[in-house]
């Protein structure tokens, strides 16, 4: 709900009138003792997301050398390049095409007596030699990955190699059912209770993954930790955000999630390497959500709750506390004021109870602009997922490669701090995904090796930047009246993308380069798109359907917000002079947050 700045007389002279929540900020404080309080209690909570997304990546590594046991050879003083050299045979062609292949079949073995072999002083095998699939279990090289994973100690190899990237799909299935039951609890009963229910069932079931023995049992204490994905970090996050001055948006959205999530996903590498045992992993890294138990005394409630839920008093109450903490002396009038235009826009609010996300469909523009933010987001999260997994394939020193790829979140938040607000959405959006494409094909000319994960750290880095741009694009072009069920509905289909990003990684079964050149692909495809898309930098949030079927009409496809000759800037192409609309930008001052 964007509103005009109006003024009103006050004992002390003129001020601005008190519209919405972002009026009020300025008196009680807006990046004052209580905001940094807040800024620093998201860090215990991004680290949750980070281990949440990441934490299975580590548990079900399998060590890229493994060979059949052959229990015959386990009575004789042999080393383990002895025993392959009898009893496995060497790699097809079809193995040694995929990305990390070793020289030896990690899937069949020789089907000969071995005593007899070793008694006639034969210690190599002969290709001539019958061959059979694995019989009695899988050895391991643990030199690179020093301790037995859930994959390893299940042996998810070979024809049953699948069962990981299963297992993680089922992560996410739980997110969509997580999104559909917390999302109900945080619009009923509030955001904190949401926030605590949903960490206390992700540390229930973290704790419970240790104790799991078998793939059924591990797939389903991954759907509950799955359920509290998202929402575990989300729910706060928005909370700070809101109560955050709009000028310093910008700063906090990205660089509280760059600075915290990059840490985190940046140490998880070696915290797995140090503990070197899956199971005390899995309860280690959900210690953090130990937090979210003293939520309720510590996080304040959402002032955008209290206010669509008719508790303007409360929401009252907590602006009084917040200009308490900050040292600020704010006179009973502002509160008055804000009060009526509260009760006045909830009223106001009754009107657009009747729209669903339908709507968006029954506009043509409007359904082809919602249809395209969909297919963002999917090819968005597909490539992200696809780059987090192709890392295991691209260097046997995962921990280091995961590690550095991680950090490129820091980078990432750097430059949308900088320059989103300049070049805008659409832009950085389309040279962000074209660099993830370049990069991932360059990737394929580089030598195996650190050459290729280096090509493959900056396409992340592209990918990481689009993701940050696609959080806001949404909630920046859909209208107010089904903003928040369209980017709903776009999350929720989003993690169709993240049930299937484990598996592109398979398509190195059948060529080493395919996962990359579908990624390149997929980026190039994510990048053109964008260029569809309207910009949003500078321009007016639309409200109703009929301004988000218009939203964007008069732009060129060439147009560039930092241009200052760009005729989309001046003065005839704007009703509201002044007026933005970024999610989280500074400019997100003239936007009543609790409507978004």
């Amino acid at each position: 709900m964007t509103v005009m700045v109006e003024s009103v007389k006050a004992e002390e002279g003129e001020r601005p009138r008190i519209s919405n929540f972002d009026d009020i900020l300025p008196y009680v404080g807006e990046a004052s003792r209580y905001q940094w309080f807040l800024f620093v209690l998201l860090l215990p909570f991004t680290f949750v997301y980070a281990f949440l997304y990441f934490t299975q990546f580590f548990i079900t590594l399998v060590p890229a050398e493994h060979w059949c046991t052959v229990p015959e050879l386990e009575g004789w003083n042999l080393t383990d390049h002895e025993k392959i050299s009898l009893s496995i045979p060497p790699a097809s062609i079809d193995e040694l095409k995929v990305e990390g292949a070793t020289a030896f079949s990690r899937c069949n073995m020789y089907d000969v007596n071995y005593e007899e072999m070793l008694d006639q002083g034969i210690r190599k095998g002969n290709i001539s030699w019958p061959v059979k699939p694995c019989k009695y279990g899988w050895s391991f090289n643990h030199t690179m990955i020093p301790y037995k994973s859930i994959a390893v100690e299940l042996e998810w190899v070979c024809d049953h190699a699948f069962l990981g990237s299963a297992a993680q799909s089922a992560f996410f299935l739980g997110s969509i059912l997580g999104g559909l039951i917390f999302g109900y609890i945080a619009d009923h009963y509030g955001r904190i209770p949401a926030l605590v229910a949903c960490n206390s069932v992700g540390f229930i079931a973290s704790v419970a993954t240790a104790f799991c023995n078998s793939f059924w049992s591990f797939c389903f204490a991954r759907l509950v930790v799955g359920t509290s994905f998202d929402n575990c970090f989300n729910v706060l996050f928005i909370i700070v955000i809101e109560y955050v001055g709009p000028k310093y948006r910008t700063l906090v959205a990205n660089m509280s999630f760059g600075l915290y999530f990059a840490a985190a996903a940046s140490l998880l590498p070696w915290i797995a390497y140090w503990i070197a045992d899956w199971r005390i992993l899995s309860m280690a890294t959900a210690c953090p959500m130990v937090v979210a138990f003293i939520g309720p005394w510590i996080v304040p409630e959402s002032a955008r709750w209290y206010i669509t839920s008719g508790k303007v008093d409360k929401a009252i109450d907590m602006l009084k506390k917040f200009a308490k903490v900050n040292g600020k002396e704010v006179k009973q009038e502002i509160f008055d004021e804000f009060e009526k235009s509260c009760k006045s826009m909830i009223e106001k609010d009754q009107s657009h109870n009747q729209y669903t996300v339908l709507h968006l469909f029954k506009k043509p523009r409007l359904a082809r602009i919602t249809i395209m933010l969909i297919l963002y987001w999917l090819l968005m999260v597909w490539v992200f997922d696809g780059h987090v997994w192709n890392m295991k394939l691209l260097d046997p020193d995962v921990f280091t490669s995961f590690s550095l790829a991680s950090l490129t979140e820091l980078p990432a938040a750097v430059l949308l701090a900088l320059f989103l607000d300049r070049w805008g959405r659409r832009w950085m959006g389309f040279a962000s995904m074209f660099l993830c494409g370049i990069f991932s094909w360059i990737a394929l000319a580089t030598p195996n090796g650190p050459p290729t994960v280096a090509m493959a750290i900056v396409a992340r880095l592209g990918v990481n930047i689009a993701a940050n741009i696609g959080f806001q694009y949404a909630a920046e072009m859909l209208p107010t009246v089904v903003r928040a069920q369209g980017v709903s509905l776009i999350h929720i289909i989003g993690y169709v993308a993240h049930i299937l990003g484990p598996y592109i990684i398979y398509l190195a079964d059948i060529d080493a380069s395919l996962p990359l050149i579908a990624l390149g692909l997929l980026s190039f495809v994510h990048a053109f798109l964008t260029l569809g898309l309207p910009e949003t930098l500078n321009q007016d949030l639309p409200e109703t359907l009929q301004e988000g079927n218009d939203f964007g009409r008069e732009q060129s496809c060439w147009w560039v917000p930092c241009v200052s000759s760009s005729h989309q800037l001046k003065k005839k192409y704007r009703k509201k002079q002044g007026l933005s609309n970024p999610a989280f930008a500074d400019s997100v001052q003239k936007i009543d947050c609790t409507r978004l």
